[in-house]
């Protein structure tokens, strides 16, 4: 993940929308970041005035300058779980049914 490191603190987080702002000297103005972005295990969520590490670009996204590509708490391991492919969107029922010619 390419990126620009930094500590930083939120600002606010709306679980129930999924996103947030974290604050850092490196990103002024804010940091807008996704719960997808969120490195933990389980349910992805942060809480204000939470410590955090993260990797951000610039791109503004709602009025904010930057994005978090990865947010994790401060003091822990950033939490990666692979993506699964396959599901149920990637599947189908259907299956080849040879007819006899009568």
């Amino acid at each position: 993940m390419s990126g620009m490191t930094s500590s930083g603190t939120v600002r606010e987080w709306h679980s129930g929308d999924g996103w947030g702002v974290i604050d850092s000297p490196e990103t002024p103005g804010g940091c807008w970041a996704h719960f997808s972005a969120v490195l933990v295990a389980g349910y992805r969520s942060l809480e204000a005035a939470q410590e955090v590490e993260l990797v951000f670009e610039v791109a503004e996204q709602d009025g904010f300058p930057f994005v978090a590509l990865e947010v994790w708490p401060s003091g822990q391991m950033p939490v990666r779980t692979p993506r699964k492919l396959g599901g149920p969107a990637y599947t189908s029922s259907l299956r080849h049914i040879r007819v006899k010619e009568s």
